[in-house]
């Protein structure tokens, strides 16, 4: 009886650790298209949080995950925008030659900026045209990071630095792409600033 009651104990104190487990999983990650997402993060020195994510569609083709980190979570452009260090995360959900990614890019930059806002970073616009195209391709399940940190876009792919680019006004126009008044995709705009 009492070998019994010992399985009995040692089996509810897995389930125990088993449920705990469980939630603890749920609690540390969030899932968006298929792809796993951190709640949190480490960039520049500080602890990022998850602001939102979602699923950047073209036509009937999904692109990318985007998902916005923030020190805290903020509502919309203005409150992102006075927040740093912040990250933009495009988990890829098909392959992209490098030259499409970078036209991407360029072309969000042209349609949610001013005319005079993109005459102000062009020479910082080329700059990433040349990191991007770098990569030659950027395949399914690569990341993209744009990390604001330190008055510069540091952009890394899969974890490695690939370069940086100066500039506050830079990053901003870069981060209009998904939170202008009239971004490339509304539905991503709205689940970036976690609506």
């Amino acid at each position: 009886m009492k070998r019994i009651l010992t399985m009995a104990l040692t089996l509810a104190r897995f389930a125990v650790l088993g449920l705990g487990f469980g939630a603890g999983i749920a609690a540390h990650a969030a899932e968006v298209g298929g792809v796993k997402l951190e709640d949190t993060m480490a960039v520049g020195g500080q602890t990022l949080v998850l602001n939102g994510a979602g699923v950047r569609t073209k036509v009937v083709f999904k692109i990318y995950v985007a998902s916005l980190y923030l020190p805290q979570k903020a509502p919309d452009l203005q409150a992102v925008l006075a927040k740093g260090p912040r990250r933009i995360q495009l988990n890829l959900l098909r392959t992209l030659s490098a030259d499409q990614l970078a036209d991407a890019l360029v072309d969000g930059l042209n349609e949610t900026n001013t005319p005079e806002q993109i005459a102000a970073v062009k020479a910082q616009v080329d700059q990433l045209v040349s990191i991007m195209k770098a990569f030659k391709e950027v395949k399914e399940k690569d990341v993209v990071t744009l990390d604001f940190v330190d008055a510069a876009t540091k952009i890394g792919w899969n974890g490695e630095a690939k370069g940086s680019i100066a500039g506050d006004a830079f990053n901003q126009a870069l981060t209009r792409i998904w939170l202008a008044d009239k971004p490339v995709q509304a539905d991503l705009k709205k689940a970036m600033l976690g609506g």
